[in-house]
Parts: C-alpha cells; sequence; structure tokens
C-alpha cells in the first residue's frame, strides 16, 4: 500500500496518475459524444422523442447518484482496484451501447455506464491527494482539470466525424465501440504499473447509507431530468417534495453509525471541515453552465440552420479555452493567489454577458460574426477551466486523505446535481420565454435570457469564492481537517 508520504513520493506517480486520468476522461467524453449521434440513432432504431431522452438521462442520472458510493469503494477497497473493475464494467456497457438493436437495449446499455463510470471516476481525483505531495497537487489538479477540457473538444466533434466516416458500416455505433480498445490498452499498460492506495483499517460498506444515498439523490435528479419532458406530472411533484425528509432520515443514520463506531458514506465529521460548505456551494452553483450546450446547439440548430457536424465544430473553441485554463492555473495562482476560483467564474461571467450581447447585437437568423463568437466561447471556456480545478482542491484539501475518495465523490456528485439542475431551471426559463414560437427571432431572445441567467447564478458563486479565499489559509483548514478523521484511519 501506498502511503501519503511528501517525503518519498513514489517515483512512478505521474505515470500513475496518467492512467487515472483515463477515468477522468471517459465520462465527460460519452456525455458530449452522444450529443450529435441522436438523430442517426432515432432513425436506425426507430427511438422516440421520450427514449431519446433516456437515452441520455439514464447515464447522467444513474452516474450523479452513484459517485459518492463509488468514490467511498475506492477507499475502501483500494483505488486502483476499483479503478479497473469500474473501467472494465464501463467498456462492457460500451459494448453494449454499441451492439444495441433495440432502443431499450441502449437506454439499459447507458444506464450501465453511468453506474461504471461513477466507480472509475472519483479515484484519479481521490489519488491526487494520496500520491502526490503537497508542492505537486496544484500541477496535478491542473492536469485534471484539462482532461475536461479535452473530454470536450474530443466530444463534440469526434462524434460527428465517427458518424460521418461510418467506419466498417457501424455508423453511430462507432462513439460507443472506440471506448473498447482505449479501455484494453490502459488495463493492459495500467495493471503492472498502478499501485494500490486507500485508506488505512478500511471496515465494511455502509450498504445502508448507500441504498438511502441513492434513494435522495434519485428523487432529486429523476425529476429533474424527466419532469419538464413528462410536462411535470404527479410523480415528480411528489418525488421533489419527498427529497428534504428523505435526505434528514439520510442524515441521522450517518450520524448514529458514525456514534456507534460505524463507518458511514457520509462522515458527518469530514463535513464540519473550515470552508467546506461553501466549497461545496460552488460547485453546485459552478455548472449552471450545464444547460449551456443543450440550448447553444438548439439556438444553432434551430435558429440558425447550422448542421449537427458544424455545430459541434463551433464549441471547439469553448474545448480549447476549457483545455488551456487548467494549464495556466500554477501561473495564475502565482499572480493572485486564492482567488483564481472566482477569477475563473468572473471570466464565465464576463464570456456569457459578451455571448448574450452578440446574439442580441446580430439580426435574427443571420450567422453570428466568427471571430467575437470564438472569443466569448474561449473565454467561459478557459473561465471554467481555471475555476474547476482550483475548485476541486477547496474541496478535497479541507479533510485528511483518508476520506479524499469520499469528498471527490461528494464533489463530483454536487457537480452532476449542479448539472441536472441547470437543465431543469435555465432549460425551464429557455423554454418558458420560447412559448409556442419557434421563429428565430425568438429563440435567440429565449437564448439571451438563458444567457443572462446563467451568468447571474455563476457571478454568485463567485462572491462566494472570493469569501472563501478570505477565510483561513489551506494549512489550517487542512489540520482542521485531519482532526476530523475518524479514529481508526489515519493518511
Amino acid at each position: 500500500m501506498l502511503r501519503n508520504d511528501p517525503a518519498s513520493p513514489d517515483p512512478r506517480r505521474w505515470a500513475m496518475f496518467s492512467i487515472l486520468l483515463v477515468g477522468a476522461f471517459l465520462p465527460p467524453l460519452d456525455f458530449f459524444i452522444i450529443n450529435v449521434a441522436l438523430p442517426s440513432i432515432r432513425t436506425d432504431l426507430g427511438a422516440s422523442s421520450s427514449a431519446e431522452q433516456l437515452v441520455i438521462s439514464s447515464y447522467a442520472g444513474l452516474y450523479a447518484v452513484t459517485l459518492i458510493t463509488g468514490g467511498r469503494l475506492g477507499d475502501l477497497f483500494g483505488r486502483g482496484r476499483v479503478f479497473f473493475l469500474g473501467l472494465i464494467g464501463f467498456a462492457t456497457a460500451s459494448m453494449l451501447c454499441g451492439f444495441a438493436n433495440s432502443p431499450w437495449t441502449l437506454i439499459v446499455g447507458r444506464a450501465l455506464q453511468g453506474v461504471t463510470a461513477a466507480i472509475m471516476a472519483p479515484q484519479a481525483l481521490a489519488s491526487i491527494q494520496a500520491i502526490f505531495p503537497e508542492a505537486e497537487k496544484p500541477r496535478a489538479l491542473s492536469l485534471y482539470g484539462a482532461v475536461f477540457g479535452l473530454a470536450a473538444v474530443v466530444g463534440q466533434a469526434l462524434g460527428g466525424v465517427l458518424i460521418s466516416l461510418n467506419l466498417l458500416n457501424l455508423g453511430w455505433r462507432t462513439i460507443f465501440l472506440v471506448n473498447l480498445p482505449l479501455a484494453i490498452l490502459v488495463v493492459l499498460f495500467g495493471v503492472p504499473l498502478l499501485k494500490e492506495t486507500r485508506a488505512q483499517h478500511a471496515r465494511k460498506l455502509d450498504l445502508g447509507g448507500t441504498a438511502l444515498s441513492m434513494l435522495t439523490l434519485g428523487a432529486l435528479i429523476v425529476p429533474l431530468i424527466e419532469g419538464r419532458e413528462a410536462g411535470w406530472p404527479v410523480w415528480a411533484w411528489v418525488s421533489l417534495i419527498a427529497v428534504p425528509a428523505l435526505a434528514g432520515f439520510f442524515w441521522r443514520y450517518e450520524r448514529r453509525l458514525g456514534s456507534r463506531g460505524g463507518a458511514p458514506l457520509l462522515d458527518p465529521a469530514a463535513l464540519r471541515a473550515p470552508g467546506l460548505g461553501r466549497a461545496l456551494l460552488i460547485a453546485l452553483l459552478l455548472y449552471a453552465i450545464g444547460a449551456f450546450f443543450l440550448l447553444f446547439s438548439v439556438y444553432l440548430q434551430n435558429a440558425l440552420h447550422v448542421d449537427a457536424l458544424s455545430a459541434g465544430l463551433v464549441f471547439l473553441s469553448f474545448g480549447l479555452g476549457f483545455l488551456f485554463g487548467p494549464l495556466s492555473t500554477p501561473f495564475c495562482a502565482r499572480l493572485i493567489g486564492a482567488y483564481v476560483n472566482p477569477f475563473g467564474i468572473g471570466l464565465e461571467v464576463a464570456g456569457l454577458v459578451g455571448l448574450a450581447w452578440l446574439i442580441d447585437a446580430t439580426p435574427a437568423g443571420m450567422p453570428l460574426a466568427s471571430v467575437p463568437l470564438a472569443v466569448a466561447l474561449f473565454v467561459i471556456g478557459f473561465g471554467q477551466g481555471l475555476a474547476l480545478p482550483t475548485l476541486m482542491r477547496m474541496v478535497t484539501g479541507r479533510v485528511a486523505p483518508a476520506l479524499s475518495g469520499m469528498i471527490a465523490g461528494i464533489a463530483s456528485s454536487t457537480l452532476q446535481v449542479s448539472t441536472s439542475l441547470s437543465v431543469a431551471i435555465i432549460g425551464g426559463i429557455f423554454y418558458t420565454v420560447l412559448g409556442t414560437r419557434q421563429d428565430p427571432a425568438a429563440i435567440a431572445h429565449a437564448f439571451v435570457v438563458a444567457l443572462l441567467s446563467m451568468a447571474l447564478f455563476l457571478a454568485v458563486g463567485a462572491a462566494l469564492g472570493i469569501s472563501l479565499a478570505r477565510a483561513p489559509t489551506a494549512p489550517s483548514a487542512n489540520r482542521a481537517a485531519r482532526a476530523s478523521a475518524p479514529s481508526g484511519t489515519r493518511p
């Protein structure tokens, strides 16, 4: 077992980390890549609009509700072992999707992708706390954030390219089957390389807490994803109303388990770390931009009549910004210190407002000026790329490394909940403003209102980031976090 000993870091830590980063790359890749394939899937499988929605939501929903459990599994059974288990499961689910012969087979495959991705994804973030000395953690987190930008670049363009190439006459199926050779290579090279890390004195998994957490998050996520599409039926409202009661029951269960000396899935003691609550609230606001990709695609294709491949290529400047943002984090940190996160969120606000102005100033139905559009998208992506890795360090750096898997799962799950809230709230604003009109002017106006709504939520997140940057320094926060580690566990 590899201990978190900054004095003697493992010489293979960067090679190990590169293997684990595949687990951070594949989930967002499969989130982005599916969008351009939906028309082909509809034609080939005869999928209805509700089935199309389930192809997306089954993945996103189960990914969100399983992330905390996935992080905890790595703490308990070893992050390398759990990573490979998740990777093999993800490849198997991708194969099921790639050879699906009906909409429901594809939906089941996507659901399995979501679960296995959530088992795989938290291990890279949690391992940063375990295998890197403090001086190297900012660089590792920057690379972790850059992977999301790379996934955005590849996902938006690769789907359209693969479908256009129609390799072996497989069409849309190649967007899933492309995961198989990558998974095989990672297993072949990674198994002999990856050294195990886990929380010491690991105890059995909190099955009751796991079930309650999935039930609580599911009661929140499922109606948010499916409610508007289904016309907000009674079951959606009942589910949302039940969330506070379920969350309270889950919290009381975890507190009782912790007080009896058990190992709760969500350790209440860890959540008392200074500033952690505000950091998680910033995470909840950060992905207010989650609806941006869906709504911008609607604007491009329905108002400007851009084809799917060209629409995907428009996002490249956003993806490049998202790629370079994390790589610039160490430089920005030397200039503005702890304010990198609110500065990044502020750039997103500026980019969203600039894009709203550009759309409003362009005659309805006319293409946007390419250079200002690319600049606005790059600024949004660059800001997100700065904000995300620094936020993750703000979250995971406030607890003991033994609990980093749990906190990584909580942070990632919070971001997924934020995405679902964004789609439900910002998407609801967009379609409410749009009403029954479908002309380019109406779509442009609704999209401008949605962009300004995103900017408002992100501005609140930036203000919270400024207040957190002024809070006690990271060392004192880390001491408090270490003090909150349960007895029987240590780095």
